[in-house]
Formats: C-alpha cells, structure tokens, sequence
C-alpha cells in the first residue's frame, strides 16, 4: 500500500453544503457558507474580524496594502518560508530582508531582528512554521519600540497558539492558508484576520475591489463606487462550502493530527536519543496544530538518501523550503542581514514525513519501522 505524503481532509458533509450552495443560485463571494466560516473563524481566534481570501497569498497582499507598504520600504522576514511570504511585500515595491532562523523551531530568530532594522524598515513578517508560535511577545516589543507593523504569516498555524492567544490574532494582522495541504482545507483559499477594529471597514473595501459595496448592500451609503485601491479577494462560496464542515469539527481534526504527532514522536524518539536524527521542538508556551511532523538528518545527503529509501518502500517523504535568499529573485529582491548560521544548513537536513487528518497509527509505525530501517537499527 503506497502511504501517501497528504490526504486533504474530508468530513463527509461537504458535498450536501456544496449543494446547498448551488441551490440557493448565489455562488459568487462573500455568501452564506463564506458568513459562516468567517464567524466561526473569529470564535476560534478572538479576531474582530475574519475575511476569507482566495488563498493566504492574498491575505498576505491584503496585509501589505493594509499596513501601507510602499516602493523603497523594507519589510524582515525569514528566508526559510514559501515565496509568497516575500511576494506581498514585493509587489508593493519593498525590499525583502532575510535574517536567520532559530534551530530549534525554524522560525524567525527574534534576536537577529533589531540589527536588521534601519530607517526604512516597515513592518516585520514573522513565520509560524509548522504551526508553531515564533517568540511573539519579544518580536511584539521589537515593533511597537520601531512603530512597525507586525503581519503574521499564519498560514500553517490554525488551531495553535501562542501564550493561549491563537496564532495570526496577535499582530497587527494574521494570515491563514486552506490550501488542500493545510489541517483545513477548502482547496486553494485563505483569510486574513483584521486584529484592530479600526482596520476593519478598510479592509473590507480593500476586499470588494476598492469598494464601498459591503456598505452599499448595507444601506449604510447611497451609492456603490470606487473608493480606494483593492482588488477581487473573495473565494467563490462552493469553496467556502467545503471548508465549512472542517471548521464545524476543527477540535477533532486537530485532536487527531496531534495523535499522529505524538505517536511519531514516541516511534522515533530513540533514534533520536542514538544520535541519528533530531526531532521537532515545541517551546512550553505554545501549543501547536501538528501541521507537519518532521525530522533532521545529518546533512542533506543523507536525506536525499532517506527520501529515495522510503520511496523504494512505497512511502512519500519531502523536503520544504529552499530558502529565498539563495534564489535568483531572492538575491534580486532582498537581502539577507546577519550571519546564515542555521538557515541554509538546517533547511537541508529536513525532512517531512507523512501527515494528515486520519492517518491510522499502523501507517505511522510502518513509516517508523522504514526509518529505523534506514539507520541499521
């Protein structure tokens, strides 16, 4: 039995509100399931407010536009992340600045920060990677001492928090992904969560392509017209539709992915206590979604070999991110300020095994049996 990498999660009602979509003959944006979902969305994180977006791509543009992002500003992020953490930035005219990551989590390392900042500097995108929380609180201190904003690139960290504050609701702004292969999926889609009530209505214009329709349908205004930049950010409501269910049942999704998490934990916890593989961190002030359940090797050839070992065995391994300062747009577009101590050398030795709603235990320990295997034990 081939032992996939990702299984988008199904809940098994998504087809009868798919349905009821289809019936109700309004399948465009910003309809009944894209309502439901934003509410129960800012239930779940204590956000003001939720806009789903066609995918965290565009929440993270929407954060950009929102946070005043103009040519000649540069925004600090990570360099191990997915490129359109950089892209939002890039596309307003700024420059990306990469500094270095911390082992441990492979978030942003927050004391690498402060020396990267300079008189252009405009807001900081920290990354919550694999749904673990970056060290807000001092990266938080950092922004408010600069005045810089703060986006946080949430796109794998649904359901987890930081110091018992959902990830994404801590920032000036939060960006979630549903991509087929995040804990809740509506196939490709998004959403951006506004944490200041005062941003609110922007958004929304910023949302319906510049608009003051929201207020129009309202009857808050007289008259629907263009009133500031935006562009089209709505998914279609069938998408909504599907990704609704899965937030109707998001305590047990995330309370089975942490089962599998744990019990890959377990299996493979004594190699690495032999020295042969590192295993993830999770610091005592978060808890995470289990997004991804990864491991270190020794150096990227060795997970080369891992990765083509498993694949022998009919099991799908990956690797992540190839950090963006060492790509032609990366060096193009940004820089990279400090020392890459761990950045590029532990980006090549991670290795993501098989994770997602539903993976049984059996699958788990035949996944563990082909690593050990792997390392003669």
């Amino acid at each position: 039995m081939h032992i996939r990498f990702n299984v988008p999660p199904v809940t098994g009602r998504e087809d009868g509100y798919i349905q009821e979509v289809i019936k109700s003959g309004r399948i465009c944006g910003d309809g009944e399931f894209t309502h439901r979902c934003e509410k129960l969305l800012e239930e779940m994180t204590g956000a003001p407010r939720v806009l789903l977006t066609c995918s965290c791509t565009q929440a993270l543009e929407m954060a950009a536009v929102m946070a005043g992002i103009q040519p000649g500003d540069e925004v600090i992020l990570p360099s191990y992340t997915f490129v359109s953490t950089a892209n939002a930035f890039v596309l307003r005219g700024a420059k990306v600045v990469f500094v270095d990551i911390r082992p441990d989590t492979m978030n942003i390392d927050e004391n690498m920060i402060e020396q990267a900042i300079t008189e252009k500097t405009k807001a900081i995108a920290p990354v919550h990677y694999a749904g673990v929380g970056c060290e807000m609180d001092r990266i938080m201190e950092i922004a408010d001492r600069y005045s810089l904003k703060v986006i946080e690139d949430a796109a794998q960290g649904v359901m987890s928090t930081y110091k018992g504050r959902a990830l994404g609701s801590i920032g000036d702004f939060g960006c979630y992904s549903f991509h087929e292969t995040k804990n809740y999926s509506m196939g490709e889609g998004g959403a951006i969560l506004i944490n200041d009530p005062a941003d609110v209505e922007r958004a929304e214009i910023i949302r319906e392509k510049g608009t003051n329709r929201k207020r129009f349908l309202e009857g808050k205004v007289d008259k629907y017209t263009w009133v500031s930049e935006g562009s089209s950010y709505l998914p279609s409501d069938i998408n909504a539709a599907y990704l609704f269910p899965q937030l109707e049942m998001a305590e047990e999704i995330d309370q089975d992915r942490l089962a599998s998490w744990n019990t890959y934990y377990r299996e493979l916890e004594p190699l690495a206590r032999a020295g042969k593989i590192s295993l993830p961190v999770i610091p005592e002030e978060c808890e995470h979604n289990a997004h991804m359940f990864y491991i270190k090797t020794k150096d990227n050839a060795e997970r080369s070999s891992l990765i083509r070992f498993l694949a022998d065995r009919d099991i799908s391994a990956v690797f992540h991110y190839i950090p963006l300062h060492s790509s032609d747009a990366g060096r193009e577009f940004g820089e990279f300020r400090g020392e890459d101590r761990f950045t590029t050398k532990d980006s090549m030795r991670l290795l993501r095994l098989p994770m997602y709603y539903g993976l049984d235990e059996e699958t788990i320990k035949r996944v563990a049996e082909a690593v050990f295997e792997f390392y003669g034990m």
